[in-house]
């Protein structure tokens, strides 16, 4: 399986609290719901699709928590939702060295060396292994060269606060663009291919 990304972003990189004002507030975050106003039908048919094509997901602990309470919460009845059809029927794994009972079904906790658990699921046959939210986890992916593609749906806004998707110093990588497209309200929908290490010119060329 290829282990493949999506996250939802503003300009600025900022992928914090963006479906309510209360949704995430660490770190004194103020301005929670940035998607909800720019979410289009476009997107939605995009992030649906995404989730169809999943064989199996990725979290993070405090992302496969808020997942679980929501999505996991729909598995008796999606009522023809997309996302919690794929959610509640594929195979999860979350990334925790203290979660020891996940509560929602076809669950995996993975601990300990985590790096060879995940080399292990993308050697299995199949189609994407996906993460969504889950930063810490992807940007610790990313550091590892884990992350075969990355999806970017980024809505045009500038917070100017809160937790930013990359960190601001980590590994450096190219980008290869697998799609891009724009939707009626100014979203962008991205997909880059990880592509190895950038060239820099050289100092004293």
């Amino acid at each position: 399986m290829k282990l493949t990304t999506t996250t939802c972003v503003t300009v600025d990189g900022v992928m914090q609290g963006l479906g309510a004002a209360d949704e995430d507030r660490r770190g004194g975050f103020e301005r929670g719901g940035w998607q909800g106003p720019l979410w289009d039908d476009e997107a939605g048919t995009f992030l649906n699709d995404v989730y169809a094509r999943a064989d199996a997901f990725l979290f993070g602990r405090r992302t496969y928590e808020i997942f679980a309470g929501s999505w996991g919460a729909m598995a008796a009845d999606p009522g023809g939702n997309v996302i919690a059809m794929a959610l509640n029927s594929k195979p999860k794994y979350v990334a925790s060295n203290t979660l020891t009972d996940p509560g929602w079904a076809d669950t995996t906790v993975l601990s300990g060396d985590l790096a060879a658990a995940v080399g292990e699921l993308k050697a299995k046959p199949g189609g994407e292994l996906q993460v969504h939210g889950s930063g810490a986890l992807i940007r610790w992916l990313l550091d590892h060269e884990l992350v075969d593609e990355i999806t970017l749906l980024i809505t045009p806004v500038i917070l100017g606060q809160g937790t930013r998707l990359f960190a601001d110093a980590g590994l450096d990588t190219v980008l290869e663009q697998v799609e891009s497209r724009s939707t009626a309200t100014g979203m962008t929908l991205q997909t880059y291919r990880t592509h190895g290490r950038p060239r820099y010119a050289r100092a004293d060329a």
